[in-house]
């Protein structure tokens, strides 16, 4: 079946999601990047459409923070983890995504992927908390790199820029994406909505606190599809190379992060209630008229906005420190 097909197929009852809901192998790009691609060929084998995972998922979230006394300042032992994050980033210049690309290609499917990114554009040794949208073609459609690192991340991430708040057509729906407490943020989510979303994805490390209330509210607020994806962190998840293990061990809880992956329909009902603690990808099927239906109502940048009393202005240029022009 060509992607045409698949997408004509699906676009008469709607749409099939896939949620991957999996632990990296941490902070080990090249292991966790074949999870990413076997999560990817068992949504296809789905029939799902998109595939989805969660917040900087590849490598893995910066969870040694916490147990390591992260903001002491010019600190050996954080000059050392740091290093190895970096070491393990996702670059995408060198190529680093073009084995998903390639499964996405190969498998029809879309893929939200979030990476831990270091970017050449800003000189290659900061890492950006980074959401990609890939299509199904296999080509790079978007890299969003997270507006505002929240507490601790600010210790290792860099804040990102509005570059890639952008939404893109998916068979019937328009998607787009933000990372974790970023949905938090109401100017971030009008900035979507005013392109038309009607597909939210929402990427987090994981955890129920987080996506319980505000997946539900998100979707009634943008009478929207939204897709709460989150990952998995174990204990048992923290490989033994990792520097400084034995210490981030004797700090570390068992679970840090139980996942609570979850859907939510344009009314603010749950499609797929929060999937705690276990590993899978999981796949429901959405219907755009759905959306067509809860608009009736209320639609906030169409017949329930008032531009002439409130806009809103978004910079998305791709922010640089510096602007070459040569001969």
């Amino acid at each position: 079946m060509t992607i045409a097909e698949k997408t004509h197929a699906q676009s008469s009852d709607g749409m099939k999601v896939a949620l991957a809901q999996i632990a990296p192998v941490w902070l080990n790009r090249e292991a966790t990047t074949q999870k990413v691609i076997a999560a990817i060929v068992e949504a296809a084998n789905k029939e799902a459409s998109l595939v989805t995972f969660g917040e900087c998922l590849l490598p893995g979230y910066p969870f040694w923070l916490d147990f390591t006394g992260g903001a002491e300042f010019n600190s050996s032992k954080h000059k050392t983890i740091h290093a190895h994050y970096l070491d393990q980033a996702v670059n995408i210049e060198q190529g680093h995504l073009d084995l998903v690309c390639e499964a996405a290609k190969q498998h029809k499917i879309a893929v939200v992927l979030g990476i831990a990114e270091r970017p050449d554009d800003r000189g290659g040794h900061s890492v950006y908390a980074s959401l990609v949208y890939i299509n199904q073609h296999g080509c790079i459609e978007n890299v969003h790199r997270k507006l505002m690192p929240t507490y601790e991340e600010r210790l290792t991430w860099s804040p990102g820029d509005g570059h890639g708040l952008r939404t893109f057509k998916l068979a019937q729906f328009t998607l787009g994406s933000l990372n974790c407490w970023e949905n938090w943020m109401p100017l971030a989510r009008a900035a979507l909505y005013a392109q038309g979303e009607d597909l939210h994805i929402a990427s987090w490390p994981g955890g129920e606190h987080n996506t319980h209330d505000l997946t539900r509210f998100i979707a009634k607020e943008g009478r929207s599809f939204v897709v709460s994806v989150s990952g998995l962190m174990r204990k048992e998840d923290f490989p033994e190379n990792t520097p400084y293990y034995e210490e981030i061990m004797l700090k570390s809880p068992l679970v840090l992060a139980n996942g609570a992956s979850c859907v939510a329909a344009p009314d603010g009902e749950w499609v797929l209630e929060p999937q705690i603690g276990e590993e899978g990808v999981f796949v429901v099927s959405i219907s755009y008229q759905k959306v067509l239906e809860e608009r009736q109502n209320f639609d906030p940048v169409g017949h329930y906005s008032r531009p002439d009393i409130t806009q809103l202005q978004v910079n998305r240029e791709r922010q640089t420190t510096a602007k070459f022009k040569d001969e």
